[in-house]
């Protein structure tokens, strides 16, 4: 991991000597939101009990490398950095966490599925998934669950949020996706989305509330929805993405929003920690 933090300075110093992405750069609108939904008062059982329950299969979500349905030692990693997330993200009084990567076949989406399931343990906190990474949607397949309504019927506001997310154990919600949508970023961008999530933070209020995004270079997707969010995790691959595409995709997901950490993905030595948190 010291390598990868040396690698990234020095890419940084290649770019005119920018620094790190300062977490509070973006923190006067997001701190605002964070500090109003911290002071609200938590959203009634009955509303959380309305949603349909999600009762996982075991199995799948393992051979989906879902780990941290129970506490496992497999979890451990999953557990580290939910406890990492959590605790940054509240030291700043954030809620919303967008997750992306540079490229595909990072492991993005397994790691938000790890982050929200291991939630689910976490009894006196309150969590919400939502897929939207819109033209490729992924997590219903991974947890094994489709929802009788797509994520865009809730965000265009022709169903309401109970009727389109699953719950499970009660505190964590998850608003998945039924079909790829073509062409999304009207919907990402429009105020009418933007809105809708302030209603479903409004009402709800979750501790947390965690975007699947497509890959920064996939499309312009992430980069039309990262104004929403607090901050993101950034995703990468060991032997798979390259520095200068790291490099890039960390200052182009800082336009837009804090840069909580960056998280790399697939490092086969035992000795090396996988995430790399604090950008100053």
């Amino acid at each position: 991991m010291e390598k990868l933090q040396k690698a990234l300075e020095k890419a940084r110093g290649q770019r005119g000597g920018t620094k790190a992405p300062d977490l509070r750069s973006h923190s006067k609108q997001s701190h605002l939101r964070g500090k109003t939904a911290n002071a609200a008062v938590k959203a009634p059982l009955s509303l959380w009990d309305d949603l349909t329950p999600y009762e996982p299969n075991p199995d799948l979500l393992l051979r989906n490398r879902i780990l941290t349905l129970n506490s496992e030692a497999e979890a451990n990693p999953f557990d580290v950095l939910r406890t990492k997330v959590f605790l940054l993200m509240q030291e700043n009084g954030w809620t919303r966490l967008a997750i992306t990567s540079p490229n595909k076949d990072c492991g993005k989406t397994t790691t938000a599925c790890n982050l929200a399931i291991g939630f689910s343990r976490q009894r006196e906190n309150r969590t919400m998934l939502f897929d939207f990474d819109l033209r490729s949607p992924a997590v219903a397949d991974m947890l094994g669950r489709k929802p009788n309504h797509g994520i865009k019927a809730m965000l265009t506001g022709d169903v309401p949020p109970k009727d389109q997310m699953l719950c499970l154990r009660g505190n964590v919600a998850l608003s998945l996706g039924n079909m790829a949508i073509s062409d999304p970023t009207q919907l990402l961008l429009s105020k009418h989305t933007a809105d809708m999530l302030d209603k479903v933070q409004a009402d709800f209020a979750p501790d947390l509330m965690i975007f699947d995004l497509p890959s920064m270079f996939a499309a312009d997707d992430a980069r039309a929805f990262l104004k929403n969010a607090d901050c993101a995790l950034i995703l990468a691959r060991a032997e798979h993405t390259t520095m200068a595409q790291l490099d890039t995709c960390e200052r182009q997901v800082a336009e837009y929003t804090n840069v909580l950490g960056i998280v790399l993905n697939s490092c086969r030595h035992a000795d090396v920690e996988g995430t790399y948190f604090g950008s100053k």
